[in-house]
């Protein structure tokens, strides 16, 4: 028993011993010389170790030898940089670079499973990837869009790829007319983008869904929609108003003709919120870039823009009506609510617009006409009602003081006879 007892000490004792013979090396390996070393020198050789703790790599624990190699366990620069040590790539090979963690599935499955692992492959068929592979190493590589050492998850608000800092981020080629000048290249696409409805619902409502330059261009594969994608690229988020064109007599005059669907009325990345301004024989009527005055197009397009003006104006009347009775004390709830599915009738007949079917346009502004009556009905009711108790409240007011009058003279009355 003795024995077994001194035996157990011994072993305790040996393991305490090597764990302390261990441990110097153990901090060593812990060590991060790169970010030590860097930390002491200036600007541009500073900025990596200053912003690598915010670095994605760094939080799955990935540190400068995953990408550079060598050997940070070391205190010396020149015994750090050993034969392992591959430096920074040069700006040609960092889609491949990247590619060496990022297109290997089973590396990348351990960090993320939900991770593509297509990215180079992508790259390759965009016009940057296409331009770099032809030698221009000026377009934008991976580092140009995720930044370098700073890399954040495109879930994070501060993230060079978080949609709403994607238009920036294009920009920073794409706006610079010095850099762009060689491709011929318009550089006021953000600009634009800024006065659009899509930007208005990204950073003014900040719905993350809005579209963005890669939501039309894609982001690694990325590349000018061409004339015959240009109308799936906007069903992607349009759907009804895709396959309503797609079977009026536009679509096949736009084929005849080449024209991009979509983009020949609303534009491309200065897209204003539509309305009935956009329709008609008017100066800001899209119709007329194709229709010429006499034709039957012209005429249907006035038609057009007359039956919606109609319906709207009435919408917009009883709107008004509704809410002068509210003010004036009526309850009114029951035809304000009803005025909304009126609206829906609207909003449908617009959007019947691209089928280009004055008949259907007709019937469905038709299913909110007998709605819209009541409404009317009710408003003129409501106002009526208003005025009334007006009335009453002026023939009350009038009693009231011719009392109040005829009380104070009998009370006088009373105190002379006293």
């Amino acid at each position: 028993m003795k024995k077994d007892t001194a035996m157990t000490k011994k072993i305790i004792l040996l393991t305490a011993f090597m764990g302390l013979c261990l441990l110097p090396g153990a901090v060593l390996a812990q060590k991060n010389s790169c970010l030590e070393c860097h930390r002491g020198l200036d600007a541009e050789l500073k900025a990596p170790a200053d912003v690598f703790a915010q670095d994605i790599h760094q939080q799955f624990g990935l540190t400068c030898k995953d990408c550079h190699g060598g050997n940070p366990a070391q205190t010396e620069a020149d015994k750090a940089k050993d034969k392992t040590f591959k430096g920074a790539p040069k700006r040609a090979q960092i889609p491949e670079f990247c590619a060496r963690c990022h297109s290997d599935t089973a590396y990348m499955r351990q960090f993320n499973p939900n991770l593509r692992v297509d990215q180079l492959s992508q790259y390759a068929t965009s016009k940057h990837g296409q331009r770099l592979k032809a030698g221009d190493a000026k377009v934008a590589v991976c580092t140009d869009c995720h930044g370098v050492h700073g890399i954040q998850t495109a879930k994070y608000p501060k993230s060079m790829t978080f949609p709403w800092n994607i238009p920036q981020t294009c920009a920073r080629c794409h706006g610079d007319a010095a850099y762009m000048k060689p491709y011929g290249i318009p550089t006021d696409q953000l600009s634009k983008y800024k006065e659009s409805v899509h930007a208005q619902a990204l950073f003014d409502k900040k719905d993350m869904s809005a579209p963005t330059c890669n939501s039309c261009h894609g982001n690694h594969g990325a590349f000018p929609p061409e004339v015959k994608s240009i109308a799936s690229v906007c069903r992607q988020c349009h759907p009804s108003t895709g396959e309503l064109f797609a079977k009026s007599p536009h679509k096949k005059a736009f084929d005849d003709l080449g024209q991009s669907e979509c983009e020949a009325c609303h534009g491309n990345h200065k897209i204003e919120r539509p309305s009935t301004a956009m329709l008609g024989t008017a100066d800001k009527s899209v119709c007329l870039q194709c229709h010429d005055k006499g034709s039957k197009g012209y005429a249907a397009a006035g038609e057009l823009r007359s039956l919606l003006d109609g319906f709207e104006k009435r919408v917009e009347a009883n709107a008004a009506t509704l809410e002068i009775a509210e003010k004036k004390g009526v309850e009114v709830s029951d035809p304000v609510f009803k005025l909304k599915d009126v609206n829906t009738v609207l909003v449908s007949a617009k959007n019947l617009v691209h089928g280009l079917s004055l008949a259907e346009i007709k019937k469905k502004l038709g299913e909110g006409d007998q709605t819209l009556a009541d409404i009317e009905k009710s408003g003129r009711a409501a106002l009526d009602e208003a005025k009334f108790r007006r009335k009453g409240l002026i023939i009350a007011t009038i009693l009231l003081a011719l009392f109040g009058v005829a009380l104070f003279f009998k009370i006088r009355s009373m105190q002379k006879g006293d």
